[in-house]
C-alpha cells in the first residue's frame, strides 16, 4: 500500500535505546524481534505488524499471551516497551480521554475500525485540549487516538493526485472514494480511502464488514499444528498462530521424496500459504526454488518434464534429468521407440 509511510526508511529510535534486559522478561531477543520481522516497524515508531508471544516468568506464576509490541520515549527520554494485548471488545461505556462515545461512532469503530471524525481529547496530565481521530486495532481492539496536527495526506494515492478539498476530507476522519486508482498489477480500481489513527496513514477500506466476519471466523477455528504431516514444535507453534513465516524442511512431496519450504497463517481468511522462499524477503509471489521446480511439478502435480518422462522412478530433490547412465540408457530406449511408432 503506497499510503503506508511505514515502508519508508525513517527511524524514530535506535536499537541501542531498547532495553533489552527488560525485553527478555517478556522471552523476547532483538534476534527473535528480528526474525519474526518485529524490530523494524517499532524502530520506526509503529506497532509491530503482527502478534508477538509474550511469557512473563513472576516466579510462581508463568503468564503466556499473544500482543503487539511499540516503543515510546516517557517525560524522561527514555525509551519504554509497550505491550498492546488482546481485549475480548473495546470499552465504549466510559470516557476515552474525556470523549463520550455516541451510538454512531461505537458503529464506525466496529465496522470499519475508524470513528470517522475529529474529537476534542483532554491530555490527563495537563488538561490539554487536543483535536484528535480515534481508531481501534483490529487485532487488539485497543482503542488508539491520534493527533489532528501530525496527520500528513499524501499528494497521490495510487495514481490519483488529491486536491485540497480531499486532503481536507481525510484529514477530518471522514471515508473518501476515489475512482481510477491503478493497482500494482495495472489494474484499474475504485475503493473509500480513510485516514487510520491507530496505523497512522491512509488505508483502504475496502468490504470491511467481510473481512472482520472472516477474521471472527478464523479465531473460532482451531489452527492446525501440523503441515503435510510435519508436526510443528511448541516454538513453532506459537510464532505461526502469531502470523509469522516458519521455515519447514523433512516435508515430503506424493512420491515420498523430501523437500522444504515456508508457512505463513493467513490472518484473514485462516488458511495456511506456501512458498519454497521466505515471503518476507522477496516483493513477489514466491515461486519453487530451481532445485524443486521439476521434482514437485512432476511428483506431485501431474507435469511431465520431457528430460525424464520415461523414468518411472519419482524424481529426487534437484533432479531435472536422468541421475545415471541406468536411467539414460532407459530414457534413451523410450524415445527411440516413442519416434518408430510415429
Amino acid at each position: 500500500m503506497s499510503t503506508n509511510p511505514s515502508t519508508e526508511k525513517e527511524y524514530q529510535y535506535s536499537q541501542d535505546q531498547i532495553d533489552w534486559d527488560m525485553m527478555s522478561k517478556f522471552g523476547l531477543t532483538q534476534e527473535k524481534l528480528e526474525k519474526a520481522n518485529a524490530l523494524e516497524p517499532m524502530l520506526r515508531g509503529f506497532k509491530t505488524n503482527g502478534l508477538v508471544p509474550i511469557s512473563l516468568n513472576l516466579g510462581t506464576a508463568l503468564i503466556r499471551t499473544d500482543a503487539r509490541l511499540s516503543l515510546s520515549t516517557n517525560d524522561a527520554g527514555n525509551v519504554m516497551i509497550n505491550l498492546h494485548g488482546i481485549r475480548k471488545e473495546p470499552n465504549f461505556n466510559f470516557k476515552f480521554l474525556g470523549h463520550e462515545f455516541t451510538a454512531e461512532d461505537r458503529k464506525n469503530l466496529m465496522e470499519t475500525g475508524n470513528m470517522g471524525r475529529v474529537v476534542d481529547l483532554v491530555n490527563p496530565k495537563t488538561d490539554e485540549i487536543i483535536p484528535s481521530l480515534i481508531s481501534r486495532d483490529r487485532l487488539t481492539n485497543e482503542l488508539v487516538a491520534y493527533k489532528v496536527e501530525n496527520i500528513r495526506i499524501p499528494d497521490e494515492i495510487k495514481g490519483v493526485r488529491l486536491d485540497e478539498a480531499q486532503k481536507q476530507t481525510l484529514i477530518e476522519g471522514k471515508a473518501l472514494y476515489l475512482e481510477g486508482m491503478i493497482s500494482t498489477k495495472g489494474d484499474s480500481f475504485n475503493a473509500h480511502v480513510q485516514f487510520n489513527a491507530d496505523k497512522k496513514y491512509v488505508e483502504f477500506l475496502f468490504d470491511q464488514k467481510q473481512i472482520q466476519q472472516q477474521s471472527q471466523t478464523h479465531k473460532q477455528t482451531e489452527i492446525p499444528r501440523s503441515f503435510r504431516g510435519k508436526e510443528l514444535s511448541d516454538e513453532q507453534y506459537s510464532q505461526f498462530k502469531a502470523g509469522q513465516t516458519i521455515y519447514l524442511d523433512g516435508l515430503l512431496d506424493k512420491k515420498n521424496q523430501p523437500y522444504q519450504g515456508y508457512i505463513t497463517l493467513n490472518q484473514e481468511n485462516g488458511k495456511i500459504d506456501f512458498s519454497f522462499q521466505n515471503p518476507d524477503k522477496i516483493q513477489h509471489k514466491a515461486k519453487p526454488t530451481e532445485e524443486h521446480t521439476t521434482q514437485t511439478a512432476v511428483n506431485s502435480e501431474g507435469k511431465t518434464n520431457e528430460a525424464t518422462k520415461h523414468l518411472k522412478k519419482p524424481l529426487q530433490k534437484g533432479q531435472q534429468a536422468p541421475k545415471d547412465k541406468s536411467q539414460q540408457l532407459k530414457q534413451d530406449k523410450a524415445q527411440s521407440r516413442a519416434r518408430k511408432r510415429l
